[in-house]
């Protein structure tokens, strides 16, 4: 038997770093339960240092681009939208599209001030924290996260 992928689309408001790296890592661990997109409210591109921590794991974004959410908003269905920032959160319009609207607030790593090693180390930091909420997430939901 043959299970349907749930659609996921995380959102923020750049497209930037923590919606790519949420993409990304629910890709890494949970790829064979989920079609997974990303998405902001206003796209600005990847930031270098998403790219880098993300290859640092091993995962490569070389496939990934920065989109807008009317790339989605009303020609798709997800079964979940994701916002990782407190801005996307308040400003999502109403999305017709998405059946479970789920709200998990991570810190801008790229609104840290400091050397290119203390802005690295940060968005490392919330990389991680995506990381775990996504694989906590995952298990109390009843699905297997794999390495």
């Amino acid at each position: 038997m043959i299970l349907k992928k749930k659609k996921v689309l995380f959102l923020c408001t750049g497209n930037s770093a923590r919606s790519q790296m949420a993409e990304a890592l629910l890709r890494m661990h949970g790829s064979d339960h989920f079609d997974i997109y990303s998405a902001g409210l206003e796209p600005r591109g990847i930031h270098p240092a998403t790219i880098q921590v993300m290859s640092d794991l091993g995962y490569d974004m070389a496939t990934h681009t920065s989109k807008g959410l009317d790339e989605f908003l009303g020609k798709h269905h997800f079964n979940y939208l994701i916002t990782v920032c407190d801005q996307a959160e308040e400003r999502c319009p109403a999305f017709p599209g998405a059946a479970e609207h789920l709200h998990w607030g991570f810190e801008d790593p790229a609104a840290f001030t400091g050397s290119e090693v203390e802005k690295l180390r940060k968005f490392g930091q919330v990389r991680d924290q995506i990381e775990t909420r996504i694989i906590e997430w995952m298990q109390e939901s009843g699905f297997q996260a794999h390495d």
